[in-house]
């Protein structure tokens, strides 16, 4: 284990004033926030009326020392400075299972006999350990180590009401918009001990059936000796903290009638059409404020590598609204592009649409949140970390060497981050290089237009005939004016069949009736 030598009373002070002489200004913003969470929490309710719920994971570490610090700046230096630390006041739940390592067991007793912990110990299930709990203590709120991305967050705020069914209580989330490297920095930054799991290669521990160390700290060892992995802080992708966890059922249907990533077998790529479409979040285009530049763009790109586009709709500035689309139109096109509402306002709400629809939840990505600390640079602080929060585990960032913060892809769903035509094509190019992973390059369109002066009743019989003849041509007829020619555009991918259909066309008319353009 790191060099974590503390005294057995730590301090009252020591964890806060580690985290204010760290250069980690980031860090620094997390631990504010959640002390404020804290002493928010304090003020609410007596300290008879709360509890903290302890696992002796990472989580629940960060949340005692938060707490230890919490408490004393709540309470305030002049009622504190006699003694220092000898006792923690604050109830601390510990739901002890058969199931659990043996390591967990140890470092909790360890950590509630190091710290003066009031250790209730409940062996039976979580539900009906809290009802005798709260039947003999008045206990109104609890303090849980939940982090955006845990499968109990869903739903949850820093104060959350308890769910219909159970013992009313309030759920206090101080830790709930921390990532894996947050957690980490503040674990090494205050030099405070954890669970020597966790220096094996455990990354996410539950239970000794469902959990094992994290592959990707594996150690390569040509001896065949037993395997070795790095510590828990080295995982340097925190996307991957649950990768020891046995693997659940994925909530995305894979039912869908077109691939993840618009890519199938090499056969059928020749064989069918690849099919786009464009979403435009925006009030301001659906008020008239701003024209759409970036929808037709988008069009003749997708035309000029020979794939079709079903269609493109604009939506409004709200998440159901982004929702609902993405969903209408998921299972009937190979990608689709999405741009407006990416950033930190609060009409930016693309990418939890785009979440919703895949009945996922936004989680920190802490390798997007490092690009845009690097773009935003100091000022990537507050709110701004929410532009990190990207849809969980369907998630694929497209980095490329002329992009600053890579793209982001989420199964089949593109979303940009241009607003202008000029920032699309730069974002364009970037794209037809992932020609393995994103686009598939098709056979290009070829295309012919012929103009008439003749009437829309006179040649609208020829051309309905047309089109039941040659129902591989994309025929378009239209006109810039109304007193100005009939503009008819046949659209193929082999050029001979649309030579046929415009001559057929000819043959139906006298000569001199059509010019080509």
């Amino acid at each position: 284990m790191l060099d974590c030598k503390i005294d057995v009373l730590l301090g009252k002070m020591e964890v806060d004033q580690a985290i204010r002489g760290s250069d980690d200004m980031r860090l620094k913003t997390k631990y504010n926030n959640a002390i404020y969470v804290i002493q928010r929490a304090l003020a609410l309710y007596s300290i008879e009326e709360v509890a903290l719920s302890f696992n002796g994971g990472k989580d629940s570490t960060v949340l005692l020392h938060l707490l230890r610090a919490g408490y004393f700046l709540h309470k305030g230096e002049q009622s504190c400075s006699n003694g220092g630390l000898t006792s923690f006041p604050l109830r601390t739940i510990y739901f002890e299972s058969p199931s659990a390592f043996p390591e967990i067991n140890t470092f909790t007793y360890d950590a509630a006999s190091r710290y003066g912990l009031q250790l209730d110990i409940i062996r039976s299930d979580f539900k009906s350990g809290l009802e005798n709990l709260f039947k003999a203590n008045p206990i109104r709120a609890i303090f849980l180590g939940v982090r955006i991305g845990d499968p109990t967050a869903v739903g949850q705020e820093q104060f959350s009401p308890s769910s219909p069914g159970w013992p009313p209580f309030m759920r206090v989330n101080p830790i709930l918009d921390w990532s894996y490297r947050d957690v980490w920095a503040f674990l090494l930054t205050c030099k405070v001990q954890y669970c020597s799991l966790y220096d094996q290669g455990y990354t996410s521990i539950g239970s000794i059936h469902d959990t094992t160390p994290n592959s990707l700290l594996c150690i390569s060892d040509s001896s065949g000796h037993k395997e070795k992995f790095k510590p828990a802080y080295l995982l340097s992708d925190g996307r991957s903290e649950r990768a020891g966890r046995v693997k659940k059922c994925s909530p995305i249907s894979q039912s869908s009638p077109v691939a993840e990533d618009g890519l199938d077998d090499p056969e059928s790529q020749v064989k069918r059409m690849r099919t786009g479409s464009a979403i435009a979040v925006g009030d301001e285009i659906l008020s008239g404020a701003v024209q759409d530049e970036l929808g037709p763009l988008l069009c003749r790109k997708l035309r000029s590598i020979g794939w079709s586009v079903s269609q493109t709709t604009v939506v409004r500035n709200d998440i159901d609204s982004v929702a609902e689309e993405v969903e209408r139109q998921k299972s009937s096109n190979d990608l689709i592009f999405i741009y407006g509402g990416v950033g930190p306002l609060h009409s930016d709400v693309t990418s939890a649409g785009v979440a919703k629809a895949f009945g996922v939840r936004l989680a920190p990505d802490e390798e997007f949140e490092e690009y845009l600390r690097h773009v935003i640079g100091k000022h990537f602080t507050g709110d701004r970390n929410e532009m990190a929060l990207l849809p969980e585990g369907i998630t694929e960032l497209l980095h490329h060497e002329n992009l600053s913060v890579p793209l982001i892809k989420c199964q089949n769903v593109v979303l940009l981050t241009a607003t202008n035509p000029t920032e699309l094509e730069k974002e364009w190019e970037c794209l037809v290089d992932f020609t393995k992973s994103v686009l598939t390059l098709m056979e290009p369109y070829e295309s012919k237009s012929l103009t008439t002066h003749l009437s829309d009743v006179e040649i609208a019989q020829s051309l309905s005939k047309l089109c039941m003849q040659y129902p591989d041509l994309n025929i378009v007829c239209y006109r810039k004016s109304r007193a100005g020619p009939l503009v008819i555009s046949f659209e193929g991918k082999e050029e001979a069949r649309i030579e046929s259909a415009a001559e057929a066309l000819r043959k139906k008319f006298q000569d001199g009736v059509f010019s080509e353009t």
